[in-house]
């Protein structure tokens, strides 16, 4: 069975390919599929975002799509940026000043713990939903560390591994990343599903 990935980020669905790609299943993006989507992530939760991204992509082609909808949770800051993590600050900001807009207001800020978290929802023709959740525990460092990955990575210590996210390798982040998790956590609910149904699991 090939999946719809509801996603026009290109580091995101690079990850999304190789962990599903591991896990069993085959998957396109938007983009391949002659799909173009650009869907306002007006949810409150991780959820109800991945929910809409999945669902439009559904629509438009008619196949099992499957959407993360991501973000940094920071408990000092009452969980910002939160489900609006991609657009913390504003419009027209890159990652790097989304890291700098991090930094500034947890300059002063002795706590600093912080977590990423997934949402991955797949959506079938059918109206079905299969859905996990997955987390990340870390701090926010003091200044950025690490030439990989995107988003908040760099300022992102990942609690056990003694690096940022930004410094692990592909395969060291897909371990223990929160779309990892997610992932992992959603291929059995996924097969669980598909043999319920009756259909072939990839």
């Amino acid at each position: 069975m090939t999946f719809i990935m509801a996603s026009n980020n290109e580091d995101k669905l690079k990850e999304m390919r190789a962990i599903l790609s591991e896990l069993g299943f085959s998957a396109v993006s938007q983009g391949e599929a002659g799909i173009s989507l650009d869907i306002e992530e007006t949810g409150e939760t991780f959820y109800s975002n991945a929910c809409l991204k999945a669902e439009a992509a559904m629509k438009a082609s008619g196949l099992p799509a499957v959407a993360d909808d991501s973000g940094l949770m920071v408990d000092v800051l009452n969980g910002e940026p939160g489900v609006r993590s991609k657009r913390y600050g504003g419009e027209g900001l890159t990652d790097g000043d989304r890291n700098m807009l991090l930094l500034r207001h947890m300059e002063f800020k002795e706590h600093r713990t912080a977590k990423f978290v997934s949402s991955i929802v797949c959506v079938f023709p059918n109206g079905d939903i299969v859905a996990a959740e997955g987390d990340c525990e870390g701090v926010i460092l003091r200044e950025p560390k690490g030439k990989g990955g995107f988003g908040y990575d760099p300022v992102f210590f990942v609690t056990g591994t003694g690096k940022s996210m930004a410094e692990l390798t592909p395969q060291e982040k897909n371990r223990v990343s929160h779309r990892g998790k997610a992932l992992r956590a959603f291929e059995p609910k996924l097969r669980d599903y598909l043999k319920k149904a009756g259909q072939a699991s990839c």
